[in-house]
């Protein structure tokens, strides 16, 4: 039996994969493909469907006033308007997840942080998307411009509120709000005590 924090973790492994077949495949960041792995015995063979994913990140913006900047979102595939936080793709060359966060924070949410803390990193469902999303607290906010930044589609409607950190967190109780991501950042501010 593991005692200990120590020794409860995940650890890197690779299945031999016998051959991996593109399914969708185009410019954009993300593709769906078909990989035949090996037992690992050597016995058989069996075919798991993987999503391609770069990463992510997500910020908790938690102003002064205890406040945490949240958007209004339609996402499609859910058809769902969903309560989320600034967050976007790690799409772009050599951008570390820290930078990808600074980037969203200014373009969707329209302020700079002085102070920021990562939280945490975790897999979104690793039995199908590699994407792996990291978390981070910003605080010593400003408000800021766009830049060239210009809202489309989607993300046009978009609505920007402040909801104060302890309602946020009884909504998540609640089960009020239901964004995977939003749940595991405002969990590990409190877990952490940081709000």
């Amino acid at each position: 039996m593991a005692h200990g924090n120590g020794e409860v973790r995940d650890e890197p492994q690779q299945w031999p994969v016998v051959s991996s077949t593109d399914l969708h495949r185009d410019d954009w960041v993300m593709a769906l493909r078909r990989d035949t792995l090996r037992d690992l015995d050597g016995e058989g063979t069996f075919s798991r469907l993987v999503m391609e994913h770069p990463g992510a990140a997500v910020i908790v913006a938690l102003d002064a006033e205890g406040r945490v900047l949240c958007l209004k979102q339609y996402r499609h595939p859910a058809q769902m308007r969903f309560i989320e936080l600034p967050a976007g793709l790690l799409d772009g060359e050599n951008e570390s997840p820290l930078d990808v966060a600074r980037r969203e924070l200014q373009e969707e949410g329209s302020y700079a942080a002085a102070t920021w803390r990562p939280l945490t990193a975790a897999y979104s469902s690793p039995g199908l998307i590699s994407e792996k999303i990291h978390y981070f607290l910003a605080t010593d906010l400003t408000a800021v411009d766009r830049g060239d930044f210009v809202l489309e589609h989607e993300e046009a409607d978009m609505e920007l509120m402040w909801v104060p950190f302890d309602d946020l967190h009884a909504a998540v109780l609640a089960g009020q709000v239901s964004d995977g991501p939003l749940l595991i950042a405002v969990l590990m501010v409190r877990a952490l005590g940081l709000a």
